[in-house]
């Protein structure tokens, strides 16, 4: 009797569709590139390694910063909901919103994109949202990675990661030494949930109809506030800064001054948005709404009092800046709630 030959399609890997999809990505970031000047060439795309020509960008005394981040479960709802084509933006937001506190314009983004299965028309579109979220980051998607591990993800399952490369001046880095007592604390507003405090939400949603809108809400993809942190930071108008991810505003202002000073947050200024008062009616306490979610406040920046109107100037109407504490001398406390939020 004939055995059956095995092979590596029949073990549930498919090379011939991976290659399709890495010549689809050659093609869509050259035609992508053709539109800008960008600095690698776009045919290295497939290779071993990804090259990126820093030798044009005239920085004084440049530092590299780099940051690697996920999308956690959100993934989930992007997988239950069919919705593919944004869920890349948080990708590549949570990646840069993390590069910019440090005051580093992003250069270029890797990504890893692991599944079960891989289908084209799918992974097509977890690449349109990377791209466009580069696009709107200002920085150039250079290669990855793609991998099939049937056995691993079940077939509809998938997971993302990304890499990213950012460049500052050291002049311009910014540091929480630079936080000065009396300095104000100010919230730029988040556009949603971003991509934090998805199991809570997915255990909620259990117990929960689902209308077309809050799906709607829950998928919106996250801020990428590069632009408006970048023109701040050439300016000189930011000593340090704090991106509002997991942990919320408990953890993540705490890491961005020094040890002897204080962080007094006046939690009745948050302008919080509907999905949050959603959120908090589902029997969540103050304080785990707070470490959990970002509850409105997307970014948050340490600034001069004397530069308040020339901050607010970068920045469209939908995502002004506004007071909501200040800084102190180091007490008992790194951090001071008072007041509360207003759901």
């Amino acid at each position: 009797m004939k055995k059956t030959q095995n092979s590596y399609k029949k073990s549930g890997v498919n090379i011939s569709i991976a290659n399709k999809f890495v010549n689809h990505i050659a093609k869509v970031t050259k035609k992508n590139d053709q539109k800008t000047n960008n600095l690698f060439n776009s045919s290295n795309i497939g290779a071993f390694g990804s090259i990126f020509d820093i030798s044009n960008i005239k920085i004084k005394d440049p530092v590299i910063v780099s940051c690697t981040d996920g999308v956690g479960t959100k993934l989930d709802l992007a997988s239950k909901y069919k919705k593919f084509d944004t869920i890349g933006i948080d990708l590549v937001a949570m990646c840069v919103n993390d590069l910019i506190v440090q005051g580093a314009k992003p250069l270029f983004f890797l990504d890893y994109i692991a599944l079960g299965k891989l289908e084209l028309k799918k992974t097509k579109n977890i690449l349109k949202g990377i791209l466009q979220g580069c696009k709107i980051s200002n920085c150039k998607l250079i290669g990855g990675e793609t991998a099939e591990m049937p056995g691993i993800y079940l077939k509809n399952k998938f997971d993302l990661a990304g890499f990213s490369v950012g460049i500052v001046s050291k002049k311009k880095i910014l540091n929480k030494k630079n936080v000065k007592k009396n300095d104000l604390i100010f919230a730029i507003p988040s556009n949603g949930i971003h991509s934090n405090g998805y199991s809570l939400v997915r255990s909620i949603l259990k117990n929960n109809k689902i209308t077309k809108n809050l799906k709607k809400e829950l998928l919106r993809p996250t801020k990428i506030y590069t632009k408006e942190i970048l023109q701040l930071v050439n300016k000189n108008l930011i000593n340090s800064a704090a991106h509002i991810t997991g942990g919320g505003l408990v953890e993540n202002i705490t890491r961005s001054i020094p040890n002897n000073l204080s962080i007094n947050v006046d939690l009745s200024k948050i302008k919080t948005k509907k999905i949050f008062k959603w959120l908090k009616s589902k029997n969540i306490s103050d304080l785990e709404m707070l470490r959990t979610f970002n509850c409105g406040v997307g970014f948050c920046i340490i600034i001069n009092k004397k530069n308040i109107k020339k901050v607010k100037k970068y920045f469209s109407r939908d995502f002004m800046p506004y007071e909501i504490g200040y800084i102190s001398k180091n007490s008992t406390k790194k951090i001071n709630f008072f007041n509360s939020i207003k759901w």
